[in-house]
């Protein structure tokens, strides 16, 4: 197993997997001997993360740029606590990270320069994998107490759009692309094969 760190991020609209093969690559470096740790964005149990679900339920009604800053804070208070994980040779796994802010900022048109920029200080991910799926497949996956996002079919169309320049710009940063639209078991071995030789 490695000495150093890793930092894998699980990009992709809710419902395409990113929870379950998290937990999936978790057990599995798990088995393999090694130190794994799953964090979810937004972290709703601090006081950012409160006014994030209050701003996803409606209770706030927050301009698009207030929403993004209020994710990126959020993830800069787990700053530390991922810095002292990768130094002690922890495999640190997101569910969500830099590039939810850049794509639903963007499908929201703010500037995704800009959403870089403002997180350019948070740890850089070693590999990144999208789960990619249709809207609609979102949708028909969770059918109620959908959020504010989830149920706007158009702004996850250009959500999706925008990972897919994203993962497009950044292959050679450590992106993978992977189809989430097929079964559990041949996307987490997709995921293994991919993050094994980092290991």
């Amino acid at each position: 197993m490695t000495t150093k760190g890793l930092l894998i991020v699980f990009e992709g609209l809710d419902q395409s997997g990113k929870q379950t093969q998290a937990e999936r690559l978790r057990a599995a470096i798990q088995a393999r001997g090694g130190t794994a740790v799953l964090l979810d964005f937004p972290s709703y149990e601090t006081r950012l993360g409160k006014e994030i679900a209050a701003g996803l339920q409606g209770l706030r009604d927050y301009a698009p740029d207030a929403m993004q800053l209020l994710y990126v804070a959020n993830r800069y208070e787990k700053r530390p606590q991922i810095e002292q994980l990768l130094a002690e040779g922890v495999v640190v796994i997101c569910d969500r990270y830099l590039a939810s802010s850049i794509a639903y900022g963007e499908a929201q048109g703010l500037d995704g320069a800009w959403l870089r920029d403002v997180q350019k200080y948070l740890p850089a991910p070693d590999l990144t994998i999208l789960l990619d799926i249709a809207p609609e497949t979102a949708a028909g996956r969770k059918t109620a107490n959908r959020d504010k996002y989830e149920r706007d079919l158009a702004l996850l169309s250009r959500v999706r759009e925008s990972y897919h320049r994203q993962a497009r710009d950044g292959q050679r940063e450590g992106w993978l692309k992977l189809d989430g639209e097929r079964p559990k078991d041949d996307v987490a071995a997709d995921v293994l094969a991919a993050v094994a030789p980092r290991l």
